[in-house]
């Protein structure tokens, strides 16, 4: 898989999984456009990255506003001169019961979460489609869009979303040569991950707990010219979790 001198974008990118991806994309040598709205988190991915021996750069952008989102692939384009690869990871939960859940709460979450994909999708595609090899887009979904604790139908609503909307844009952008897939990561810990208890890692059928490199390397996976094959997936990434039976005993 190669990667040197690809543009990729990445929302969300500041913390989390979205800064584990854009290092690995960092070390395989693409060129990383840092989407995030938090400036501090942002600047400090992107320094990070440099310091690495990778070239990043960082774009200030609310992912729920369409003006931000056409300047950031405009800025993308203008500086690196072509979009290649789009994460679209910026997310957000609100987990409360339905019934003090504002409605202001839930469009915050549906826009956070799924407007944002529509519209990275959408503008990323407009250069996309002139490239010779077309490009790729990854949509960060999760395994909540197949199963549910109480108190998450926000983020469910728009995880499940996500999920559809992914085969419908692989159906609409395939004849510009652009592959869009999902990604469903379960448990992966993006804290300090030597805390973590025995049966934190044992309840899995890969008995680890995830981290943020896994997602990354799903995303390697499916962006990779050799895999255009690959479209309108949703890859669960979540140590077998959601095919374990659980029932109480």
């Amino acid at each position: 898989m190669k990667f040197n001198n690809k543009t990729v974008i990445i929302t969300g990118a500041g913390n989390g999984i979205g800064r584990g991806i854009a290092q690995a994309y960092a070390r395989e040598g693409a060129n990383v456009v840092i989407a995030e709205i938090n400036e501090r988190a942002g600047n400090d991915v992107t320094t990070l990255v440099k310091k690495q021996g990778g070239s990043a750069i960082f774009v200030k952008t609310d992912v729920r506003a369409e003006a931000d989102i056409i300047r950031l692939m405009e800025e993308a384009s203008h500086t690196l001169g072509k979009i290649d690869i789009l994460i679209n990871n910026a997310g957000k939960s609100e987990f409360k019961s339905l019934f003090e859940l504002s409605i202001d709460e839930w469009d915050d979450v549906i826009q956070t979460n799924l407007r944002s994909v529509f519209l990275g999708a959408r503008e990323a595609a407009r250069y996309m489609q002139q490239n010779d090899n077309g490009g790729s887009i990854v949509n960060i979904a999760s395994t909540r869009a197949i199963m549910s604790e109480p108190h998450s139908e926000a983020y469910a609503a728009t995880k499940g979303g996500i999920v559809a909307i992914t085969h419908a844009l692989a159906a609409s952008l395939g004849e510009h040569r652009i592959t869009v897939n999902a990604i469903s990561p379960g448990w992966i810990e993006t804290g300090d991950y030597s805390k973590l208890r025995k049966e934190d890692h044992e309840q899995h059928f890969s008995k680890r707990v995830g981290k943020p490199d896994d997602i990354a390397r799903a995303c390697l996976y499916l962006t990779a010219e050799e895999n255009d094959f690959v479209t309108g997936v949703n890859l669960v990434v979540d140590g077998g979790m959601t095919r374990k039976m659980i029932y109480e005993e």
